[in-house]
């Protein structure tokens, strides 16, 4: 009897030293039975991120572990932007603070509309500035640039885009097939219901392009410059510096819509290529 409350005692403090991840509380995890509109749950989880075998700055490849957060199905609209500036005066086309855009904010725009006819298609000519901005009025923020690469994937392993390993005009908006943004939500989603997460804008994230960030990426739920709430708390005051782009583009060869593919941008950049959409982990 003694020699069995011993073995049934180091099996018990062997299964309890196995546990290395802190459990977070169940009121911080994010409901399937309550998802927003308009989200998808993506569950936590490792995946391995980036890419052996392309470019430096996707290199290594490594695991890293995201908590469970919600994401836009689609890229932020032109009928949702318009909602968001009508609001906030400060953010239209012609009150916009100088340092938050390069002058081609909302270009396409009259004033505080969008063009005939695209209430559907993403916003674009947005700054990340711009997009931050929406983000925190919605209720949201911005993906981190881990969280963006789990979503693509949509659950696949080792894929190049968010369907499979082969591209054509059929699966994306991109190399100039159509010219042009589209209205959201025109190809088959991927594997977690997100559509366009290859081809059509390519997306703002919320962090700062490192090139080599991967090299000593945290394992959990990385982000490149420091902590993720002080990044969405401060944006207004941060400075200048080269934020990343996800996804690709219409104009984009299949190259830059591989879901390993880093892209970016300065902050204040707006431009036709660009659009985005908004995670929430509450």
């Amino acid at each position: 009897m003694l020699q069995t409350r011993i073995v049934y005692v180091l099996i018990l403090s062997i299964l309890c030293s196995c546990s290395t991840r802190q459990i977070p509380s169940v009121s911080n995890i994010p409901s399937v039975s309550n998802v927003p509109d308009g989200m998808v749950l993506i569950p936590a989880g490792e995946f391995v991120m980036g890419s052996n075998d392309q470019h430096v700055n996707e290199r290594p490849a490594h695991t890293v572990y995201i908590d469970a957060f919600y994401m836009d199905i689609y890229e932020v609209t032109n009928a949702q932007y318009k909602v968001f500036i009508d609001e906030n005066p400060h953010w239209q086309k012609h009150n916009i603070p100088d340092e938050y855009h390069d002058s081609y904010y909302l270009r396409l725009w009259d004033g505080n509309n969008y063009p005939e006819g695209e209430a559907n298609y993403p916003v674009i000519y947005v700054s990340w500035y711009a997009a931050m901005a929406y983000a925190e009025w919605a209720g949201k923020r911005l993906p981190t640039e881990a969280e963006w690469e789990k979503a693509a994937r949509g659950g696949l392993v080792n894929k190049t885009y968010p369907w499979g390993d082969t591209i054509d005009a059929d699966r994306a908006n991109y190399a100039r097939h159509i010219n042009y943004p589209i209205a959201v939500g025109q190809y088959e989603p991927n594997g977690y219901g997100l559509y366009d997460m290859a081809g059509n804008v390519s997306e703002w994230c919320l962090d700062a392009y490192v090139k080599d960030f991967y090299a000593r990426s945290p394992r959990e739920n990385p982000i490149s410059d420091g902590k993720r709430d002080a990044v969405i708390n401060n944006f207004r005051v941060v400075k200048k510096k080269d934020r990343v782009l996800r996804g690709g583009c219409w104009s984009d060869n299949g190259v830059f819509l591989r879901v390993t593919y880093r892209n970016w941008g300065p902050p204040d950049y707006a431009s036709v290529f660009r659009g985005f959409r908004c995670v929430s982990s509450d």
